[in-house]
């Protein structure tokens, strides 16, 4: 059977010559008609070949694998699943409520707003003690140093065979991502200082990690375990079912995504920005509060696993298998509506596995999905540290500002006014004795054992905080103490702090690697500079599995000092037997530990044995000399 092109639905093929190649074959009914087309016959006895029909949907190798699949998604469809997953959202938000609420508790600990207090008595003391406060600030600033450098966070490792061109690859990626991260990548440091300060204190703070379409470059954005939620069965991200991430977006970022084809251009309708509790209780510490007129939209990001209508699993027989497969999902959580779906797979991956965006920082590893952070750890003993030296206080205030009773009949004059150093007041006796008339009551001078029970709350919170200074005293560590011991000291006192800082190397690592990833897969296969030993084209190749990309950070090493100090006792063992040892590098492993620039020109390397004539050497042998 032959058909004419120009009846396939192509209003401009009408007035065209009839061709030859506007003739195509359609099998009859004894043969196998191709899956991407459809024949239906009319009344009139015509046919109507459909060449879009659902088969072709599920796209090709020539089509956009991460197209926006919303634009072709039945629009029945998209209503049932934004209702679904906003439901899935709020649902799952439900389950970890009380988590959120002993974050929300605890963030009253840091003191930031005084309290305004009527009880005991009216102007008793609301402050609050630091300890809190002191142990993230404490924390937040040794991490913030020790993670991110002045001069880069990466550094590389070479996998297999060391070559020169392995070590010239190596050193060009590293280069590279230092400089992206420093200079170009404006969110990573300002992000990481504030994830820093968020982590002690709720115990899981993440980080995403993508390629930006508006800004055409890589991103790591910090994102705050208020804004990412997760199923209540969920362990790790990797395994996790479904993972919504909360975006609050301004209306102009919005209309930007929609023109550039990356959200359907569709009519939504920001609303007024209503805060959530966590927000809430963090505005109130600031001081702040949203306006009438501050509008957003926000926008749930759902990394979920579907069974999507139109693009499902097939096996080799064509017949749909029900297994799920990764998508990106993004919906207005005030509308409902579906602005975009895309695969969340990699096109030549047969395995169809979910890539990974998120990276989770956790401070203590806790009982499950989120961390323990200082407010689930400490929380109690800051309130009891706030309690007990509230009532110094107010024991202090009391016994200063004596009060009492007085008898009825004795009137003295400008009794509302307190009295100033050096008055005396006119008082009208009834009678008697004036003491007689006059009882103060027995408020007490501020109790030492209430200060020194103070003072041991507030030790145990920092030997658990770990935030005292290293024992640099007397009775601490001394040049003259064997190395044994000093390590012995230094471990004991730095066993928390250790172990957080392990945790933090190993989430960095697997950000730095999210990084390289996007770094080969989207930026343009050119440096923007001039590279050592390489062409500036060399870029794409050069993120291969032959470099590993790790922190510069040192998972047993936490503090410049302890850095210092391990360098400082390695000189010394090598001093104690320098020929066994190789001076030079001891020596420069401490100038690097101290932090010193440019340390060849302070310890210039050794030089390079000279060549010498036949005759000196003979001269040499005779004389026994090297």
């Amino acid at each position: 059977m032959v058909v004419d092109k120009r009846l396939t639905g192509d209003p401009a093929a009408i007035d065209e010559e009839f061709a030859p190649e506007n003739i195509i074959d359609v099998p009859t009914d004894e043969e196998v008609l191709p899956e991407d087309i459809s024949i239906v016959e009319d009344d009139e006895g015509g046919v109507i070949v459909d060449f879009n029909s659902s088969s072709m949907m599920k796209g090709d190798d020539s089509d956009d694998f991460f197209a926006n699949l919303a634009e072709t998604v039945d629009p029945n469809e998209l209503t049932k699943l934004g209702n679904d997953l906003i439901g899935f959202y709020r649902e799952d938000k439900q389950s970890r409520k009380d988590w959120e609420r002993s974050y929300i508790e605890g963030l009253d600990l840091l003191g930031f707003k005084y309290e305004e207090r009527e009880q005991p008595f009216k102007g008793a003391s609301g402050i609050s003690h630091p300890l809190l406060a002191e142990s993230v600030v404490q924390f937040q600033a040794q991490a913030y140093k020790e993670l991110l450098p002045p001069d880069g966070p990466v550094r590389t490792q070479i996998v297999g065979l060391i070559s020169p061109e392995t070590e010239k690859q190596a050193q060009r990626v590293k280069e590279y991502m230092n400089y992206q991260i420093t200079d170009v990548m404006e969110e990573y440091d300002p992000d990481m200082d504030q994830l820093l300060f968020y982590l002690p204190l709720s115990g899981s703070a993440f980080k995403k990690v993508y390629y930006d379409e508006t800004m055409k470059r890589a991103v790591s954005k910090f994102v705050s375990c208020e804004d990412l939620v997760v199923p209540y069965t969920t362990t790790d991200l990797r395994s996790a079912e479904r993972i919504t991430h909360v975006v609050h977006m301004q209306t102009n970022d919005l209309r930007k995504m929609q023109v550039n084809g990356f959200y359907r251009d569709i009519s939504l309708y920001p609303e007024t920005m209503s805060s959530s509790d966590t927000q809430s209780k963090i505005d109130e510490l600031q001081g702040e509060r949203p306006g009438a007129h501050d509008e957003e939209y926000v926008l749930l990001e759902c990394h979920v696993n579907l069974d999507l209508l139109g693009y499902e699993d097939t096996d080799e027989t064509g017949e749909p298998t029900g297994v799920r497969l990764p998508y990106i999902v993004t919906a207005d959580e005030n509308s409902g509506e579906i602005l975009a779906i895309r695969r969340n797979w990699l096109s030549d991956d047969e395995t169809m596995r979910k890539k990974q965006y998120f990276v989770h920082f956790k401070f203590l590893p806790g009982l499950g999905f989120y961390g323990f952070g200082l407010i689930h750890m400490i929380g109690g003993l800051s309130r009891s540290a706030t309690s007990v030296l509230r009532q110094l206080i107010d024991a202090g205030t009391l016994a200063n500002l004596p009060a009492g009773f007085k008898a009825r009949g004795i009137r003295i004059r400008d009794a509302d006014e307190p009295l100033s150093p050096g008055e005396f007041r006119d008082v009208d006796s009834p009678g008697g004795n004036l003491r007689d008339s006059l009882l103060p009551l027995p408020y007490k001078e501020p109790s030492a054992t209430l200060f020194q029970l103070l003072g041991l709350i507030i030790e145990s919170g920092r030997r658990f905080s770990a935030i005292s200074e290293l024992p640099f005293s007397e009775k601490g560590l001394t040049r003259e103490m064997p190395v044994g011991t000093t390590m012995a000291l230094l471990e004991r006192g730095t066993k928390v702090m250790s172990g957080i800082h392990k945790r933090l190397h190993h989430a960095q690592r697997l950000e730095l690697k999210l990084l390289a990833a996007v770094f080969a897969d989207y930026l343009p296969p050119v440096y923007p500079y001039e590279t050592i030993g390489a062409e500036r084209n060399v870029k794409a190749s050069d993120f291969d599995n032959r470099i590993d990309i790790i922190p510069v950070s040192d998972p047993n090493i936490y503090s410049s000092s302890q850095r210092a100090m391990l360098a400082q006792m390695q000189l010394q063992l090598a001093q104690a037997a320098p020929d066994m040892h190789n001076m030079y590098e001891a020596y420069r492993r401490m100038y690097e530990a101290l932090g010193i620039k440019d340390v060849d020109l302070v310890l210039p390397p050794p030089k390079e044995p000279q060549p010498t004539d036949a005759a000196e050497e003979n001269r040499n042998v005779l004389s026994n000399l090297p």
